[in-house]
């Protein structure tokens, strides 16, 4: 009796032991899930702009001025010192009325231009929009084409001492880029009373850029000028409007 039932035994707990194992298998297979990471995109932040508008008003008689440069840079940088020699850019400026290459003077963050020539008495709006970590320091400079070397503008300004809608009021001499002698002679002034060179990378001045002393002409007795005395500027040469409008 013991021989017969021996093997039913085994059988059974074979059974049990198979269908626990199958129980587990399912069990294992339905409950499994694979976790998903969905990566977290930061938003995108719109920098802060601040806006400003430059109105630049020609006050002289007969000296059309060259296309506005309105430059943006850092607060440890000047266009020009007084005393001091001018900057090739500045020069080129200067004897040509060509601004271009003040955008690459050190610490220029932004350089925007005039449409063209602003005629005597004229004024143009520039407008300037810049990021809020970039607002520091303004400047404003044009050639008086009718002359040598004259120029005109403000360096330095600093733009953040300006709430929105103020507005500050600036009335600019005329300087002398100390590069380019004021002979006043025919082929030496690139504007329209002679139409003749412009940038000369020549230095015969004294090399400091100062307070412009003024045009002679040959009104008054300089002989070789090609310059009349309608071409004569008296200080202020230039009125700028410098508002924060947002």
């Amino acid at each position: 009796m013991n021989y017969s039932t021996a093997p039913l035994k085994r059988s059974a707990i074979a059974l049990v032991t198979f269908a626990a194992i199958g129980l587990a298998g399912c069990s294992d297979n339905d409950d499994e899930t694979t976790a998903v990471t969905t990566p977290v995109v930061p938003p995108v932040v719109a920098p802060v702009m601040q806006d400003y508008s430059i109105s630049v008003t020609n006050l002289t008689a007969n000296q059309p001025m060259s296309p506005i440069a309105v430059v943006s840079h850092t607060q440890d940088s000047k266009l020009w010192s007084t005393g001091m020699p001018a900057s090739v850019a500045l020069e080129t400026l200067a004897e040509s009325g060509d601004g271009s290459a003040l955008a690459n003077e050190t610490g220029v963050n932004e350089l925007v231009s005039g449409s063209g020539i602003l005629p005597p008495g004229m004024t143009e709006t520039i407008n300037l929009s810049l990021e809020q970590d970039d607002v520091a320091d303004l400047s404003v400079i044009t050639m008086l084409v009718n002359t040598n070397d004259a120029f005109s503008g403000t360096t330095g300004f600093d733009l953040s001492t300006l709430a929105v809608d103020q507005t500050t009021t600036l009335r600019l001499i005329a300087y002398d880029a100390g590069t380019e002698a004021n002979s006043e002679s025919k082929g030496t002034i690139p504007g329209p009373a002679d139409s003749g060179e412009g940038f000369n990378a020549a230095r015969d001045d004294n090399d400091k850029v100062h307070a412009h002393p003024g045009v002679i002409s040959k009104d008054d007795g300089l002989m070789d000028s090609v310059l009349s005395a309608s071409h004569r500027f008296d200080n202020p040469v230039m009125l700028v409007k410098v508002t924060r409008t947002q």
